[in-house]
């Protein structure tokens, strides 16, 4: 349970208190827990923001709570990536301008191009709404799990999430994929019946 309440306070601005005996490696096989509870949330904002505006604008705000809740994490490394890859500099001067504060033209269009994606994503859900935004964060939590197994870090002098790439989780660790898989499953047959 600590390590999930580790997860929480990594991949969240959840108060839950001050991390304690943080061990990033340990916290990778809750990630699709943490979507899990992350897409709970959504659901709820979902429902109360449906209850108060049309779909465009419960879209926005649906997307705007995910950026707020995970407080920019992904959307900050976003931008950096950009920033950096889209530089056409060296490998080097682009991990330069990755590590840079400040953010560029490219950061800032990929962080506006991928709210606009989300956005016309999350408006154009249908009839079971709640199921996919249950289940999308789940997804993309646990797709950070494998990213960590099979591929390096690409700063050889660390960063933010380097302690994550220290030690690779064991195969079996990634099994935790398998909750939401069932889930979707159940929720697609559901949704037949």
């Amino acid at each position: 349970m600590k390590q999930f309440i580790s997860a929480l306070q990594f991949l969240t601005i959840l108060p839950l208190g001050k991390p304690r005996d943080f061990d990033a490696p340990k916290t990778i096989p809750w990630f699709p827990v943490v979507g899990l509870a992350i897409g709970f949330l959504l659901v709820l904002g979902d429902y109360v923001f449906s209850r108060l505006w049309p779909v465009a604008i419960v879209s926005v705000l649906d997307v705007l709570f995910l950026a707020v809740l995970s407080g920019g994490l992904h959307l900050d490394g976003l931008g950096d990536t950009a920033d950096g890859m889209l530089s056409h500099r060296s490998l080097e001067q682009a991990l330069t301008i990755m590590r840079d504060s400040r953010l560029g033209v490219m950061g800032l269009l990929a962080i506006v191009f991928i709210l606009v994606i989300k956005w016309a994503g999350i408006s154009s859900l249908g009839d079971h709404r709640a199921l996919y935004l249950l289940i999308i964060p789940a997804y993309s939590r646990g797709a950070m799990m494998f990213g960590m197994k099979f591929l390096g870090y690409g700063r050889p002098q660390g960063g933010l999430g380097a302690d994550f790439f220290s030690d690779k989780p064991p195969i079996y660790a990634l099994s935790i994929i398998l909750l939401p898989i069932c889930i979707s499953l159940w929720l697609g047959l559901m949704a037949i019946w």
